[in-house]
């Protein structure tokens, strides 16, 4: 068992108690994630190449201000490594193989790490609960892919 499936067994265990998606619903998301997931990883990629260019700009003036353009440039990293990885899942989500469901779930995962980086408790909670919803639909249309 790889260190993955150590996370994902406890929460697929919790979210087969949760009340199932209509079929229709499920395979409507199936069909449209692989695309929602090239979609959002090419601007999420954009917006992180930006953000490494306003922090790189405004470090001076951030400093000034209070706030540490290390923390910008720490959550363009993790914005980036989420952009690639929701791109690089598109294949494997359109084959609907495990892996590019895997992908993603760890794209949210990084995406729980990142705002605990933040030190933005309001954010962090808003996270842990868009967290939680995806991981229901997640969770629902999961026996679709396949190894």
């Amino acid at each position: 068992m790889n260190k993955l499936d150590q996370i994902v067994k406890p929460l697929e265990n919790l979210y087969a108690k949760a009340p199932a998606l209509p079929v229709g619903a499920r395979e409507f998301i199936v069909s449209v994630t692989p695309w929602l997931s090239l979609i959002f990883g090419v601007l999420t990629v954009l917006a992180s190449l930006s953000a490494f260019g306003i922090s790189a700009i405004s470090s001076p003036l951030l400093a000034l201000g209070g706030t540490s353009p290390v923390m910008l440039m720490l959550i363009a990293v993790f914005g980036l490594v989420e952009g690639v990885l929701m791109v690089v899942a598109f294949p494997s989500l359109r084959k609907k193989l495990l892996k590019g469901w895997n992908l993603i779930f760890l794209v949210e995962l990084i995406s729980i790490v990142d705002s605990i980086f933040s030190f933005n408790p309001a954010a962090f909670i808003v996270d842990l609960i868009v967290a939680a919803i995806v991981f229901y639909f997640l969770f629902q249309i999961k026996p679709y892919y396949k190894k």
